[in-house]
């Protein structure tokens, strides 16, 4: 009997780096009621809905999980990749940006947010795959992130 290795996909999701003009990325803390990664630094992140492109979800929460009073521009796209680490089941869609100005207003699922260096990255607790998705975009060497969590 021939099996399938690979778990079906069961989600989309688009995951948002943006970087400033000092190479620092923004982290957003999740708030320790949310049900992904209580308390754990990420991405601004979401579930692809069944009307929206990637891109649109990308855009949607932007908008959603830091206000719409910031101007972003757009420096390039990977994926879709499948997780690592939650079970292979979802398709992840990597979107580069740069901040250029405005005012972040963190929604409910966020109680702080930090621009963040290279150098001082490792200090925190970040969700798993933060690492492969920074390695991905190729943002900073791979000496300033976690080995083991690489692809």
């Amino acid at each position: 009997m021939e099996g399938n290795s690979r778990p079906e996909i069961e989600g989309r999701f688009a995951i948002n780096i943006i970087e400033n003009s000092k190479n620092e990325l923004l982290l957003l803390k999740r708030h320790f009621q949310t049900k992904i990664d209580p308390g754990l630094w990420g991405f601004s992140a979401g579930h692809v809905e069944a009307d929206e492109t990637p891109e649109q979800c990308s855009k949607r929460e932007l908008a959603e999980e830091l206000g719409t009073d910031i101007q972003l521009e757009f420096i390039g796209e990977f994926g879709p990749v499948t997780d690592r680490f939650y079970g292979g089941k979802s398709q992840l869609y990597l979107y580069h940006y740069r901040f250029s100005h405005g005012s972040i207003a963190l929604n409910h699922e966020h109680t702080e947010y930090n621009w963040v260096t290279r150098e001082c990255y490792k200090d925190l607790e970040v969700f798993d795959g933060i690492d492969e998705d920074i390695y991905y975009l190729q943002i900073w060497p791979s000496e300033f992130l976690n080995q083991d969590k690489l692809p």
